[in-house]
């Protein structure tokens, strides 16, 4: 009996000893490479960086190239996580989270960024940018930096780094084709939040509601609006040629992105891997820009091929009866978007 008892402990203590042996291969089997090159950082920074346009739009391509680039620049020790299509916060939410901390990225379109420092308007005013060179110098000037490192941002938590484009607005309405300033009246608009858009509809005898980005698909459909302004690529791949039949081609005022973070949170990023993060944002929004021009010709054609909208092409003096007609706005807005960023704008031509 004893040899039988101490045969079944014999037995018993190799079968442990051998499931304990198996650990440490079972360990390095699962661990997981991570773009850019070693294992996966346990101890990664994570930037979670929100915005709310489509995945596939441009500032969705540019933001996950960014991702992918600040991953293998700095060997996986940076993780961003993009979050599109307001999937964490909305156009209205996402400025109070940077600032709380729950994302530390955003590129919302400037006109947000009035609630903290009215001078972010200078964007809708109208017919202020000639043409994308222009805008592509003022993304590049003094004046920019300014706005980027504006007191107001920094007083609260926010640092700008760079702008990314989107591109020149058009007029969409589903009533008429909209040629000269009388056709817009009566008509309201869906618009970005800002005292700006509203003197332009205003100027223009028709009305405005402000209505989150991503709402502003259903709010077409259902005519809650008559109308809306955009850039081609955000028509595009949001399908506004579905909802509306009139496009009006105006470029009369910009829709671009501004690249935000929580200063904390970036002040705090150890220096050498703040650099390279800096090198692939750089990167990212060189392509941006790039991006930009390309897609927006490309969803320009897909909209005119759609033959779901009939397309007006404004002449040259449809054009200049149509800013003659929002010079109001001007007389209205130049002391609080101040004349030296307004001017010192004209001036970069």
């Amino acid at each position: 009996m004893k040899k039988v008892l101490s045969l079944f402990l014999t037995i018993m203590m190799m079968v442990l000893l051998a499931a304990c042996g198996g650990g440490g291969e079972k360990k390095a089997a699962d661990s997981k490479p991570v773009e850019g090159g070693g294992e996966e950082q346990k101890d990664a920074i994570v930037i979670k960086f929100s915005h709310v346009t489509s995945a596939d739009s441009v500032k969705g391509k540019a933001a996950q190239k960014f991702a992918d680039l600040a991953a293998e620049k700095t060997g996986g020790k940076v993780k961003v996580e993009v979050y599109p299509s307001s999937q964490l916060y909305g156009d209205k939410e996402e400025l109070d989270a940077l600032v709380s901390g729950n994302v530390q990225m955003i590129a919302p379109s400037v006109t947000k960024m009035v609630k903290l420092d009215p001078r972010w308007q200078y964007v809708d005013m109208p017919f202020l940018f000639k043409d994308r060179e222009h805008s592509l110098k003022f993304f590049q000037s003094d004046l920019a930096k300014q706005l980027l490192n504006g007191e107001q941002l920094v007083g609260n938590d926010i640092m700008g780094l760079a702008f990314w484009e989107n591109g020149f607005k058009q007029f969409t309405n589903n009533k008429k084709p909209l040629k000269t300033p009388a056709d817009f009246k009566g008509l309201k608009f869906r618009a970005q939040a800002g005292k700006v858009l509203e003197g332009q509809f205003k100027a223009l005898d028709a009305g405005s509601a402000t209505i989150p980005f991503g709402d502003t698909y259903a709010a077409l459909q259902q005519g809650t609006v008559d109308g809306q302004e955009n850039t081609y690529n955000n028509m595009d791949t949001q399908k506004y040629q579905e909802v509306q039949k009139y496009m009006t081609v105006s470029n009369h005022g910009r829709l671009d992105y501004a690249i935000f973070v929580n200063k904390p949170f970036w002040d705090g990023m150890p220096e050498d891997v703040r650099t390279k993060v800096e090198e692939a944002l750089k990167e990212a929004t060189e392509y941006e820009w790039k991006l930009a021009a390309e897609d927006n010709d490309k969803s320009y054609e897909n909209l005119k091929n759609s033959g779901k909208m009939q397309i007006t092409e404004l002449t040259d003096a449809e054009r200049a009866e149509l800013e003659k007609a929002l010079q109001p706005v001007y007389e209205e807005f130049k002391s609080v978007i101040t004349p030296e960023l307004i001017d010192g704008i004209k001036n970069l031509k």
